[in-house]
């Protein structure tokens, strides 16, 4: 097992880098967070996981110890591959997925690009109690505008209305009044269906 590797960055792009480790260029994936957190200098470190299946062995890199251990982590999911561990690394920071699946926050989660409802309860059935011992996490409280707005969500179910559409207005009435009680989401979520 490759463990991380040392050297220099020969070319960088927002889903790979090839670095240089003693004349042999490793092509290594990356998500958008490992990019950001890319130095300026020539000369860098890499911590790595090396996944082998019968047509490839493919490296992914993480900047910090901490999201490889979650990609490991998010990769011992049922229906969770490579490629969507590091989709859901790309779109929220790991401290981000951490809370969402330490939280039970199936909404935060399901925002992923490629994650549906089924798969989103499954990672945070199979990763909550390893992720609140892993990172000493008391359970983390829900924030009460995710708690208003999964209330909301589920009366404008009862009375009918289509969860997709209903999530999408209440995101954005969320997002506009972030403290808005369940009685107000409602209210301004029935204007706008």
């Amino acid at each position: 097992m490759i463990a991380h590797l040392q050297g220099k960055l020969v070319e960088k792009s927002p889903t790979q880098i090839i670095i240089d480790c003693g004349g042999v260029g490793y092509h290594v994936n990356i998500s958008l967070h490992t990019y950001s957190l890319l130095p300026n200098t020539d000369f860098i470190k890499v911590y790595t996981h090396l996944q082998i299946k019968e047509d490839a062995h493919t490296l992914f890199g993480f900047m910090e110890k901490s999201e490889r251990e979650i990609f490991r982590l998010l990769l011992s999911v049922s229906g969770i591959g490579a490629s969507i561990a590091r989709t859901m690394l790309s779109s929220l920071d790991p401290k981000q997925i951490t809370n969402a699946i330490a939280s039970a926050d199936v909404l935060t989660i399901q925002s992923i690009k490629g994650i549906g409802s089924k798969t989103a309860q499954r990672v945070i059935l199979d990763l909550k109690e390893k992720v609140l011992k892993l990172y000493d996490l008391d359970e983390v409280s829900m924030p009460q505008s995710n708690r208003n707005r999964d209330e909301a969500l589920s009366a404008l179910e009862v009375l009918g209305f289509v969860r997709k559409t209903s999530e999408k207005i209440i995101e954005k009435i969320v997002k506009e009044d972030p403290d808005a009680s369940v009685e107000t989401i409602i209210k301004k979520a029935l204007k706008s269906l």
